[in-house]
């Protein structure tokens, strides 16, 4: 199938009647995930959006419940997202991270309705990625330019056009209703060749890495890779798949809600007890638990590695530091086992 550039707006326009559609959206100097009103409002020629997808199906901040205490009792009110919703122009990193957060939120001890209830109403309409950044390593870490992992609807630049590729039974649906045409063989060798053109410039090698995150929690390369960090958080909350959050209680009187919130492993009290004893009283510990989590602990327990290669890190860093870079230095460390 095949969609001409031009059309593009009329076909969100159409969508709009039927769901709440998000997409790119420009705001000051970089872009963001928003619901559009109008198919004119989509900005898909730019790099990937400030924040990650996940805002959408796990928000930043997010009410889990209202609740009130009179004398008959109390009562308690839930409210679930579950409007049909349409997310356009989402990169092949960020709709892979969800398929990861997928694990988090989806799993055998627990299943997050809010999450959950988001995910089976969406449908993600992505577009490959002709031109990756400097700061993209997505190959390195089992994903690529034009990776379907995640997508219902993958679109190909081919210039003057989008060539659809129909991944899941919602983009089949989707694409159906939208009456796209038939796509031409020059039109299906155009897209081939995008994809074969696309070419991530830098690589980050692995190979290893795993087996020396098992063994070298007291490497002395610790004391040296968190030096340069500020511990302000901002890799953490630009990450796509990074998920720490906190829940507080907001309450007057008898009547409150109960808030989740982003929170982040880099922050000093994210690990404080009750006691005040911490477990991660630096920043090395706390730079650390960033990288084990994302390159051992997440493989450990889910076979997969908790990084999509988006570069968002990378990019958005008050002092510059490369994961790709520390992960080089991490794999030529010497191991060590004793404390």
């Amino acid at each position: 199938m095949i969609v001409s550039k031009k059309d593009i707006p009329n076909f969100l326009d159409k969508l709009i009647s039927d769901y709440q559609v998000f997409a790119p959206v420009k705001k000051d100097t970089f872009t963001v995930f928003k619901q559009i009103c109008s198919g004119k409002d989509a900005v898909l020629t730019a790099d990937n959006t400030k924040l990650p997808v996940k805002e959408l199906f796990f928000p930043q901040s997010e009410k889990l419940y209202s609740y009130s205490v009179t004398e008959e009792g109390a009562k308690l009110e839930t409210t679930l997202d579950d409007q049909q919703k349409v997310v356009f122009g989402v990169r092949p990193c960020d709709a892979k991270s969800l398929v990861l957060l997928d694990h988090v939120f989806n799993n055998d001890k627990y299943q997050d309705p809010y999450y959950l209830t988001r995910r089976d109403n969406t449908v993600l309409v992505g577009i490959g990625c002709n031109n990756p950044a400097s700061t993209c390593f997505c190959t390195s870490v089992n994903g690529g330019p034009f990776d379907t992992n995640g997508l219902d609807l993958l679109l190909v630049d081919t210039g003057d056009a989008y060539v659809v590729e129909v991944v899941s039974d919602k983009g089949k649906a989707l694409a159906e209703k939208a009456g796209f045409a038939a796509a031409a063989d020059a039109d299906k060798a155009a897209a081939a060749k995008a994809k074969e053109d696309a070419v991530v410039a830098c690589q980050v090698n692995l190979d290893g890495l795993k087996a020396k995150l098992d063994v070298n929690f007291y490497d002395p390369i610790w004391e040296k890779i968190h030096e340069k960090c500020l511990g302000c958080g901002a890799c953490t909350y630009l990450c796509p798949t990074c998920h720490c959050f906190d829940i507080v209680d907001d309450a007057v009187d008898c009547n409150g809600c109960r808030v989740r919130n982003w929170d982040s492993c880099a922050f000093p009290l994210f690990t404080l007890h009750g006691s005040g004893h911490n477990p991660r009283t630096s920043n090395k510990e706390r730079y650390r638990n960033r990288i084990m989590h994302k390159f051992k602990y997440f493989v450990d327990n889910n076979n997969e590695i908790a990084c999509v290669g988006c570069g968002r890190c990378i990019k958005n860093c008050p002092v510059n530091m490369d994961i790709r870079v520390v992960l080089e230095d991490v794999r030529g460390s010497e191991a060590r086992l004793d404390s």
